[in-house]
C-alpha cells in the first residue's frame, strides 16, 4: 500500500500506530484549521454571534449528507462523543429500577456517565457480559440480548469497541431493540471516516460520534444526532446558556441548548467540509479497506507471538482500521512508555476488565515498516525483558 506520510504533520520519527486515540489532521485540514482560527480572531464578535450560526449550519449540513442524515438540524456539533453521552444521559429520566442494557466492552469514560446517572436515579446499568472469543453475528447479538428484561428502558452500544476494537451488528441489535418499544443509543466515536456509515439505515434514535479520529477533523470536533422522535427527551441542556429560552431561536431546541453553550473556539467543528473534500480527493474508502487488510494480515503473527486467542474472527466484518491484540503482560503502562521512549513506537496498550490489549491502528500514511518495527522490537523485549510478559 502506498502511503501519504507527506500529507499529515504527524513526526516522521515516530511509528505512529494510534490514530484510534486522537486521530490526525492532514496538512489541507490543518492549514483550514488555522484559517478559521484567525477568521476569528479578526472580528470575533461578528465570527461568534453572526457569522458563526452559518457557518456551523453549513458544516452540519455537510457532515448530514456523509453520515447519510436527512436534516441537518437534527446534528449538533460537540467537543467529544463523551459529552454526546452525558446530555443523553441527564435527559433520560431514569427512573428506580429502569434498566440501560449495554455490553462490557463499553468506553470508560461512557460507563462512568451511566454509572453516575444510574446511582442518582436508583436505576441499573447492566453489564451484559460478552463471551470472547466471538464466534458469529447472531451468537453475538443472542448473547447481547440475555441481558434484557422486563426493567429494559433502553440499549447502549458502541459501533465500533474502544479497547477491543469490535465492529458490532448494531444495525441488527438496534432494529430488535426497537422491536420491544426500547430506547436506542449507540456510541459510534470510532465510526466515521473509518467504515461506510448511514445514520438513516440504521435508524437509532441517538448516535454520536467523534469527527477529529477517523474523519480527521481537528481536536475536539464531533457530534450528536437525536432523531425527531426522541429530540423532545432532551429538555434540559447539559450546560445552561443562551440557548435556554432565548432571544432569538433557532428554530430547533436541539440546536439551540447545545450549540449556543457560551464563548467557544468553535473554529474544529468548521473543518468538517475540508476533511470530507480530502477524503473525496484521496479515495479514502480505497484507503480505508486497504488499511483494514493490512491490519487484518498481521494480525496472526502478533497472535502467534503472544500465544494468545484472536477475539473474534479476523474478518472485516468485526474489524476495520484497528485490531486488538490480548497480551499476557501485568505492566501494560511500563510497556508502553518503554516502546514510545526507546523505540519510537506508539501504540497503546488498554486494560479492559482483566485482560490486557494491544490496539494497533493503521491508517494511509503507515506502512508494513511501522508494524514490522512493532513486531521484531516485542520479539526482542520478550526475549530480553521477560518481566513484561507472564
Amino acid at each position: 500500500m502506498q502511503t501519504m506520510k507527506e500529507q499529515f504533520l504527524i513526526n516522521p520519527a515516530i511509528h505512529f500506530l494510534n490514530f484510534g486515540s486522537f486521530g490526525a489532521c492532514p496538512k489541507p485540514v490543518f492549514e483550514n484549521y488555522q484559517y478559521w482560527q484567525r477568521l476569528l480572531e479578526f472580528e470575533s464578535v461578528q465570527f461568534i454571534t453572526v457569522d458563526g450560526v452559518q457557518y456551523l449550519a453549513n458544516s452540519r449540513a455537510a457532515l448530514a449528507k456523509y453520515v447519510e442524515v436527512d436534516d441537518r438540524d437534527d446534528l449538533v456539533y460537540i467537543t467529544n462523543p463523551t459529552l454526546g453521552v452525558n446530555i443523553i444521559a441527564k435527559n433520560l429520566a431514569l427512573a428506580p429500577g429502569d434498566e440501560i442494557l449495554t455490553t462490557n466492552l463499553e468506553y470508560g469514560a461512557c460507563d462512568r456517565t451511566w454509572d453516575l446517572y444510574c446511582e442518582k436515579s436508583k436505576a441499573v446499568y447492566r453489564r451484559q457480559n460478552i463471551r470472547l472469543p466471538i464466534t458469529s453475528k447472531e451468537d453475538f447479538i443472542n448473547n447481547f440480548f440475555e441481558g434484557l428484561n422486563s426493567n429494559t428502558k433502553a440499549i447502549f452500544i458502541s459501533h465500533i469497541t474502544a479497547a477491543t476494537a469490535l465492529i458490532l451488528p448494531v444495525k441488527e441489535m438496534v432494529a430488535i431493540a426497537k422491536s420491544k418499544g426500547l430506547i436506542t443509543i449507540v456510541d459510534g466515536a470510532h465510526v466515521p471516516g473509518h467504515i461506510p456509515l448511514s445514520i438513516k439505515d440504521i435508524d437509532p434514535d441517538f448516535y454520536t460520534g467523534a469527527c477529529h479520529k477517523w474523519m480527521m477533523a481537528a481536536k475536539g470536533c464531533s457530534f450528536l444526532y437525536a432523531h425527531k422522535r426522541v429530540q423532545h427527551l432532551l429538555k434540559e441542556p447539559l450546560i445552561v446558556s443562551w440557548g435556554y429560552k432565548p432571544i432569538k431561536s433557532s428554530g430547533s431546541t436541539f440546536i439551540d441548548y447545545n450549540q449556543m453553550i457560551g464563548t467557544r473556539d468553535f473554529s474544529a467543528f468548521l473543518t468538517v467540509p475540508e476533511c470530507i473534500k480530502f477524503m473525496e480527493e484521496h479515495n479514502w474508502r480505497q484507503v480505508a479497506k486497504d488499511c483494514s487488510a493490512m491490519a487484518i494480515e498481521n494480525a496472526t503473527r502478533f497472535i502467534a507471538l503472544f500465544g494468545t486467542t484472536p477475539i473474534s474472527p479476523l474478518t472485516p466484518e468485526w474489524i476495520g482500521q484497528m485490531v486488538s491484540i490480548p497480551v499476557p503482560t501485568t505492566q501494560p503502562e511500563e510497556l508502553q512508555r518503554h516502546l514510545f521512549t526507546q523505540f519510537k513506537i506508539e501504540v497503546p496498550f488498554m486494560r479492559h476488565a482483566n485482560r490486557v490489549y494491544m490496539r494497533y491502528s493503521i491508517n494511509g500514511f503507515n506502512s508494513t515498516e511501522d508494524l514490522d518495527a512493532l513486531f521484531n522490537t516485542l520479539q526482542m523485549l520478550k526475549k530480553d525483558v521477560p518481566d513484561y510478559f507472564h
